[in-house]
């Protein structure tokens, strides 16, 4: 039987399949969607439905994302977790400039308070690990802007097994972010190091960037057919399945597909099937 929840920092529970936010910016995550007014509807429905996990970043949008959420939920429920990230700075929709130097993260952190609405970030994720300044730097100060009660957990997006060592002999880390799904599986080492130490690992890109929402490889489609299912239901229920840890967020800006989303953690797998779907040929 698999589990609902997850301890994240081994106190808050959430909902293991939760919703992300960067599907209600533009291309690119730049700039607004086109129906963007459908956003606050979308995060609306999704708490409604019982997501306890919503997971954003300071650069979707940029900025966008953040205000977005506060504007459907706030003030917000008992419960419901804000993940957002910081590190990374958008100067157009291709241009993504990795800034890790304490002064940056503190702004940043700053910014993401206000825009959010809070006083404490449930989840504060370093974006990306900045190469030229030492992790200890980097961390340390979202060490003190956990003491100082800015940030509840911290978490990592985008990193190496090594890396996940060395922060967690630095500080207490909660949860990791990596690209992970059924066709791209090259983070599972990191996924076993947060099996060991009870970290939340929140794959990015869960349906393959949209790939795996369609007709799939043979065997998603047949057993999807079996369940009555689509194909991107089976492929994120095999994500629930795969690991307790897993916590997918897929993003969407359409209520129905939310709603497709969700429903599939109510599907059960067998050994035959999980069987199937782990001998398909990760990308």
């Amino acid at each position: 039987m698999i589990s609902e929840t997850f301890p994240l920092g081994g106190q808050q529970l959430v909902r293991r399949l939760g919703f992300g936010t960067a599907q209600l910016t533009g291309p690119g995550y730049w700039g607004p969607r086109g129906d963007c007014a459908d956003a606050p509807a979308v995060l609306r429905r999704a708490v409604e439905r019982g997501v306890t996990l919503i997971d954003t970043a300071d650069n979707y949008g940029p900025g966008l994302a953040e205000e977005l959420v506060a504007e459907a939920l706030h003030p917000y429920p008992a419960g419901l977790v804000i993940a957002t990230k910081g590190g990374v700075v958008r100067t157009d929709e291709r241009s993504w400039h990795i800034a890790g130097r304490p002064e940056q993260l503190r702004a940043m952190c700053e910014a993401s308070l206000r825009r959010l609405r809070v006083e404490t970030i449930d989840l504060y994720q370093l974006h990306r690990l900045d190469p030229a300044v030492p992790m200890a730097e980097q961390l340390g100060a979202l060490d003190e802007l956990r003491q100082q009660g800015k940030i509840r957990h911290i978490g990592l997006d985008s990193v190496r097994v090594d890396q996940v060592e060395q922060a967690l002999r630095l500080t207490a880390i909660a949860s990791v972010q990596n690209r992970f799904n059924l066709l791209d599986r090259e983070a599972q080492g990191v996924l076993a190091l947060c099996e060991a130490h009870g970290l939340a690992f929140l794959p990015w890109f869960p349906l393959a960037n949209g790939a795996l929402a369609g007709d799939g490889a043979a065997a998603l489609g047949r057993i999807a057919h079996r369940h009555g299912a689509s194909a991107g239901q089976i492929a994120l229920a095999w994500l629930l399945h795969r690991s307790p840890v897993l916590c997918p967020t897929p993003g969407t800006g359409s209520l129905k597909h939310l709603d497709e989303n969700l429903d599939a953690a109510h599907i059960r797998l067998s050994d035959a099937e999980l069987g199937e779907l782990e001998a398909l040929e990760p990308s």
